[in-house]
């Protein structure tokens, strides 16, 4: 069984040069980005697959790898959005009677 999980992690591995072709010559930052995601995707299927065969530790791994992915991905849209758009934190459509700062228009 162990053979054959190495066998399919070595087809991942493989399939996996064509996402470093697509984040070392991309024609945008965003097929770059697409890129990366996927050999983090294929980084963790590599790991998983070959979890039996080095023990427990590579799950540990695959998960980091996974929830660092998913940062980065957050990380890009953040950099490649006008002033950061898709902040909670920031206040997009003021209130009618607010300005932009939030204050009232009483006076």
């Amino acid at each position: 069984m162990t053979v054959w999980l190495s066998f399919v992690a070595l087809g991942v591995l493989a399939s996996l040069a064509g996402a470093l072709l697509r984040v070392w010559k991309g024609p945008g930052p965003a097929d770059r980005m697409m890129g990366a995601q996927l050999v983090g995707t294929g980084g963790v299927a590599v790991l998983v697959l070959l979890a039996p065969v080095h023990g427990r530790g590579a799950l540990d791994v695959a998960l980091t790898l996974a929830l660092l992915a998913a940062l980065a991905a957050v990380g890009f849209v953040k950099a490649t959005s006008a002033d950061g758009a898709g902040d909670p934190e920031e206040d997009e459509t003021p209130s009618p009677d607010r300005g932009p700062a939030g204050e009232t228009s009483d006076g």
